[in-house]
């Protein structure tokens, strides 16, 4: 009874900010204050005018366009550097993977700098390719969960594939990567969700609205002086929305990636 006591206390937790929000968004200026849950008149006008504020369609797409690149450059280079750490013998593998392991260490603040200069040498400052081209090619996290993940596969599985005759290649794509679909589903949710509430970088690289994202655009909506706090309210509900519905889509999968890739506390 308690377990379950102290279960429906921690999701209220969870799910309060997000209720408030989704209450507030339904306000008028003048109530911002009310601590009902409830609004005593619900102003849908709220989520019409954001679109008189601020190119919502535009900054969405422009966020969609950023986070499915990453994400497909991610689980593209992750799962090969993956699968060669996990399968490939190769003189110095595991220290070259203890040694990019010990990137993640470092902080992100640390490479803000020196990217920024790179990508002005390229000259990428202010463009699409300034928010693609840095997270494309994999991360030391996404090869460690995808190496986990890979070493838990039985080793028969490739030992017939090359009995049948597969390269290499055709061993980690048809074979090894199908049944890595759950570490696959981790992967894609957990970069999904970081470049779309990415904040820093866009931040450093973007100066037009026209190739905004939505947290510059949910920062830009507040004002010097005053803030209309039913409109950034409903910004931030529409801004979540779509990271509900990824998440309630990919949740068995998500879970069970977690579990077999060794990061579930085993």
């Amino acid at each position: 009874m308690l377990l379950y006591l102290a279960l429906v206390v921690m999701a209220w937790c969870a799910l309060f900010p997000l209720l408030w929000a989704l209450s507030s968004s339904l306000k008028k200026q003048g109530n911002i204050s009310d601590t009902s849950i409830v609004p005593a008149h619900l102003a849908w006008s709220n989520y019409r005018d954001i679109f008189d504020l601020m190119p919502f369609g535009r900054i969405f797409f422009n966020t969609v366009l950023y986070a499915g690149c990453v994400t497909a450059g991610q689980v593209f280079f992750c799962s090969l550097a993956g699968y060669a750490f996990a399968r490939l013998p190769f003189k110095g593998r595991d220290v070259l993977f203890v040694a990019y392991l010990a990137t993640l260490m470092v902080p992100t603040t640390v490479t803000v700098i020196p990217q920024f200069i790179l990508m002005r040498t390229f000259g990428w400052v202010d463009s699409p390719l300034a928010m693609i081209v840095p997270g494309l090619f994999g991360s030391a996290f996404g090869t460690y969960l995808m190496r986990q993940f890979f070493i838990t596969l039985p080793v028969e599985l490739e030992e017939a594939a090359i009995l049948d005759g597969c390269s290499v290649w055709q061993t980690y794509w048809r074979v090894l990567l199908p049944h890595a679909r759950p570490a696959v589903m981790v992967l894609a949710v957990l970069t999904w969700v970081t470049v779309w509430n990415d904040f820093l970088w866009p931040l450093v690289m973007i100066q037009r609205d026209e190739i905004s994202t939505l947290t510059l655009g949910l920062v830009r909506l507040q004002g010097q002086y005053e803030t209309n706090w039913p409109i950034l309210m409903a910004t931030s509900i529409l801004m979540v929305a779509p990271m509900l519905v990824i998440y309630a889509f990919a949740q068995k999968s998500f879970v069970r990636g977690i579990a077999m890739s060794g990061m579930g506390g085993r």
